[in-house]
């Protein structure tokens, strides 16, 4: 049966099989048993897709302008574990699995290019009836906060960013061979953990986790059909003018993160950008008090909490 998953021409990102899908779910199911229940789940309808939205707020937080969380490749909601319980403290925190990955939005047309991926993602936050929020972004989630603001800034107060790819600099070469086999299904597993354990800067992939499992299940079952996202020009990150917090991984294997802080600090007009020593690409599991904190401070600072609902 795998014969007909690589003769495959659909546009649209899918589950390669029924049984794909059902491991997956199962895999997400248990992954978000470790999160805060949900205020509210949504789903969202737009061109390209339905969006799955989850909020997580305290009472007391409701009248601040909201956090909207977007996760790395192959990650969904789950992944924000670590940082989920010390952002919905202090504000209402929405997450979003991003369209077109495995999660539980589900793409219905083809999403062809960067002002796609940012079109979609504006129509969430038009149907959430919100009038600013603050985005926080790791990875290609990171990217995919630049892409809004760099196409719909309207709704955007600020802007965080931790270890973002394809922003502030290149993807290595290495990193674009390892790729390859971690997210190939037909790979053997031991393979693919080794690759999935580079992109994380050496950490050993734990099957027990659940988050691990959700991204691994994930990667193996789920086919993307995504535009490859392009790099941020220089004139890309001059026009962008929101705040912008980014924290770049010290150690990532992504990118060379020192260029990555310097061409931040050259060309975005305000921006605060920093190395995280010691960090891997999976930083925001890494430090996430450190995190929360940090980000919590940039919010703030950066903030209306007037009158944020139409």
């Amino acid at each position: 049966m795998k014969k007909f998953v690589f003769r495959d021409h659909s546009s649209i990102g899918h589950f390669i099989s029924e049984e794909g899908r059902e491991d997956f779910q199962i895999a997400y199911n248990e992954a978000m048993e470790l999160l805060p229940s949900p205020r509210e789940t949504k789903d969202i309808k737009t061109e390209y897709g339905v969006v799955r939205v989850y909020l997580f707020t305290e009472e007391d937080n409701k009248h601040k302008e909201p956090l909207i969380l977007l996760p790395g490749r192959s990650s969904s909601t789950p992944m924000w574990e670590p940082n989920l319980e010390g952002l919905m403290k202090k504000r209402p925190v929405y997450t979003i699995d991003l369209l077109g990955e495995p999660g539980m939005s589900i793409q219905v047309n083809p999403i062809k290019n960067q002002k796609d991926q940012a079109k979609w993602l504006n129509k969430v936050l038009i149907d959430l009836g919100l009038k600013k929020v603050h985005l926080i972004g790791v990875s290609i989630g990171g990217w995919t906060a630049m892409n809004l603001a760099r196409y719909y800034p309207e709704n955007i107060t600020s802007v965080s960013l931790l270890d973002p790819v394809f922003v502030f600099a290149p993807i290595s070469l290495k990193m674009v061979a390892a790729s390859i086999p971690a997210s190939v299904s037909f790979v053997p597993k031991f393979i693919r953990e080794k690759m999935l354990s580079y992109i994380s800067g050496g950490a050993k992939a734990d099957e027990g986790e659940p988050v691990a499992k959700l991204i691994e299940s994930g990667m193996r079952n789920y086919k993307l059909k995504l535009p490859a996202p392009n790099q941020f020009s220089d004139d890309d990150l001059i026009n962008i003018d929101l705040p912008i917090f980014a924290l770049m991984a010290e150690n990532s294997t992504m990118h060379n993160s020192k260029r990555a802080v310097k061409k931040g600090k050259n060309v975005v007009k305000n921006i605060k950008i920093k190395n995280c020593p010691n960090a891997s690409h999976a930083i925001n599991g890494e430090y996430p008090e450190m995190i929360n904190e940090k980000i919590l401070e940039f919010v703030e600072q950066n903030s209306n909490d007037n009158d944020i609902l139409k």
